[in-house]
């Protein structure tokens, strides 16, 4: 199985892709470093490659360009058969973010999604501070549909950050602890632009 957008392909993530991910940069804004791939073992490599596609209702994807280059992946998670929806997540080699990428595979895939896989409905959730990434999803169509508070996994941030500063709005500090606001967001097949 191959999915061909003008600037990605999409095929089913392999072991050897997670290798790959060792060679990608590093996001600089403190607030998503959470998205930086860790460093492992090959042990541990393979552990994270088995948890994230050793379940049946989990489907995982490699995003390359044209050049072969592995710069991202994404995956369809909790996948419901019976009500043909599941939950997005996309990840990229920050090296790759900005440049169009995002948008090809995730149009590319949803075409593929709506279609092939004959699902009716995606959902996914985003940090409201995660203003490139609401972009894309908005312009695919997905629509919000609520939000919560969620404990941030960084509790030492940097409260004088640049990067903090800038989207102080989507954090709330209570008790000593820091919150970030999530959206979650949802595509139907026939919103889907």
């Amino acid at each position: 199985m191959e999915i061909r957008g003008h600037k990605t392909i999409i095929r089913p993530l392999e072991l050897e892709h997670v290798f790959r991910m060792r060679l990608w940069g590093f996001h600089e804004n403190p607030l998503i470093a959470d998205y930086n791939f860790p460093l492992m073992t090959d042990e541990e490599i393979e552990e994270w490659y088995e948890k994230k596609s050793g379940r049946w209702n989990n489907k995982y994807f490699g995003i390359f360009d044209l050049y072969e280059n592995f710069i991202g992946y994404l995956g369809i998670k909790d996948i419901r058969l019976i009500r043909k929806e599941s939950y997005l997540g996309l990840v990229f080699d920050p090296n790759f973010c900005s440049k169009g990428y995002g948008s090809d595979a995730l149009r590319s895939f949803l075409k593929y999604y709506f279609s092939d896989l004959g699902m009716k409905r995606m959902y996914l959730e985003v940090a409201q501070f995660n203003k490139r990434a609401y972009r894309l999803y908005e312009n695919m169509g997905f629509k919000p549909d609520g939000y919560y508070l969620d404990e941030f996994f960084d509790q030492r941030l940097d409260l004088k950050n640049t990067y903090y500063l800038e989207a102080e709005s989507s954090f709330v500090i209570n008790r000593n602890k820091i919150y970030n606001y999530v959206y979650r967001m949802k595509l139907e097949k026939d919103d889907f632009k």
